[in-house]
């Protein structure tokens, strides 16, 4: 097959002949209620580019929603993934251990936040990375209570799925969900400052309004985590206010309560960081537990939990595991993408794009009222959109804006809680006239809605 060309090209309309055969196969096999964003078919992937089986090229602003942050198929990810294979596939680390699963352990324990001591149990998936990071706090602390945050995404399993705030489409008529689970307010700036000014920008003060829930709801005495995405995902790409995380993760320290920070998204050099959290403050912020999944294993299924070696410790023999975490071929891809993300200074490129978003962005918000809001770090950015007037969220807006981009050639995602939030996760191996040509696609669309 010849090398994938890095150009937008649409042969057909979208979606092709191809992609409409196995659209009517796919009714026939699959549950209607696993939905996809584009009506398009995967055929092959690579740098900035997705094509489809009716040789349709886009331009890849979605990175599998962030999970192939070093690109798809990136050369370091299959060869190490082709050596692992040929030697083998599975025995189960609970049974007969490997190096491989130690190496990403080790490496985890290297790269997230906190100069302190620490350990890492490697699982599937982002979900059960949160799972199993309230597991251990509650062993840790001796208490159960766990709280979350308003707009919060953390996954689809039951204990998650109480975390999550957003009801429609990830909880809504799944319930009832696991019992002590409770929500604080969280920092969103823009909205918040359209009704308090100061509130909007003083992460303390946002801070206050949590503690406040916190310990007339729940009481610290009774709370094992607090568990909260440094920049929220689903929930609209929200940055807090400068000092809200900091001031939360103090109050946990001094009240004995596990700060789990939920870096699914956010982990991985996405934000212009290596983490999230190395982003927050002069010096960043070290969660006493950081949950990974997504970006981790290069586009295979990997997550884990790190965190302090005494909380991580505190379960007993056997109390975490399971059958494919740390699956031997996802541990070789993991190691092969963070040997891409170092080797080629992935962090400092997805600071470069941030400029370069933010340029493009900052210059279309200003000749549209429409854009209420542009906010992220690195290459994990947001558009909100709104009604001019009054600046209530447009969700109608979003969906039109999306679906003709989707036309045009160009994968974008939409989130948050009021479903006006375009987001972009463009892999960090895209070049600049892709992006670029991708930021125009979009700007070019909305002005025709």
């Amino acid at each position: 097959m010849p090398p994938l060309l890095q150009s937008r090209h649409l042969a057909t309309e979208i979606p092709g002949p191809g992609s409409t055969q196995l659209a009517r196969r796919r009714a026939m096999a699959v549950p209607r209620g696993v939905g996809s964003t584009l009506p398009v078919y995967a055929l092959r992937a690579g740098g900035g580019i997705v094509e489809d089986v009716d040789g349709n090229r886009l331009i890849d602003l979605g990175s599998g929603i962030a999970v192939t942050t070093v690109g798809n198929a990136a050369p370091r990810v299959v060869e190490a993934v082709q050596q692992q294979v040929a030697e083998f596939t599975h025995t189960c680390f609970m049974v007969t251990p490997y190096e491989g699963y130690v190496a990403v352990a080790e490496a985890l324990n290297r790269i997230t936040p906190g100069e302190f001591e620490k350990r890492s149990v490697l699982l599937n998936s982002g979900a059960e990375a949160l799972e199993n990071a309230v597991k251990i706090a509650r062993s840790y602390t001796g208490k159960t209570a766990v709280a979350a945050f308003d707009h919060g995404y953390h996954g689809r399993t039951n204990l998650t799925m109480a975390l999550t705030a957003k009801s429609m489409p990830y909880k809504s008529g799944f319930g009832p969900f696991a019992p002590d689970i409770y929500r604080a307010p969280a920092s969103y700036p823009y909205r918040d400052g359209l009704i308090d000014k100061e509130l909007g920008s003083d992460g303390e003060r946002a801070a206050e309004r949590a503690i406040g829930v916190l310990e007339n709801q729940i009481g610290a005495h009774n709370l094992a985590a607090l568990v909260i995405e440094p920049i929220q995902g689903e929930g609209g790409f929200i940055v807090p206010a400068p000092g809200f995380l900091p001031a939360l993760l103090a109050w946990c320290r001094d009240n004995d309560v596990v700060f789990i920070a939920d870096e699914v998204q956010t982990g991985f050099a996405r934000t212009g960081a290596m983490f999230a959290c190395d982003r927050e403050g002069p010096t960043g912020l070290a969660p006493d537990l950081i949950c990974t999944a997504k970006g981790i294993g290069g586009g295979l299924p990997l997550a884990a939990v790190s965190g302090r070696a005494d909380i991580m410790d505190a379960p007993h023999v056997s109390g975490l595991g399971g059958t494919f975490g740390g699956n031997p071929v996802a541990c070789a891809a993991a190691l092969g993408a963070l040997a891409a993300v170092e080797a080629d200074d992935l962090v400092g490129r997805a600071r470069q794009m941030e400029r370069l978003i933010f340029e493009r962005l900052g210059r279309l918000q200003a000749d549209d009222d429409r854009i209420g809001d542009v906010r992220g770090r690195g290459a994990m950015i947001a558009v909100e959109l709104v009604q001019p007037d009054t600046n209530a969220p447009d969700p109608a807006l979003t969906a039109a804006l999306a679906a003709a981009c989707h036309r045009a050639g160009v994968i974008v995602l939409t989130c948050g809680t009021f479903g006006n939030v375009v987001r972009l996760l463009p892999p960090l191996t895209i070049s600049d006239a892709l992006l670029s040509e991708g930021l125009d696609v979009l700007a070019g669309e909305l002005a025709k809605l």
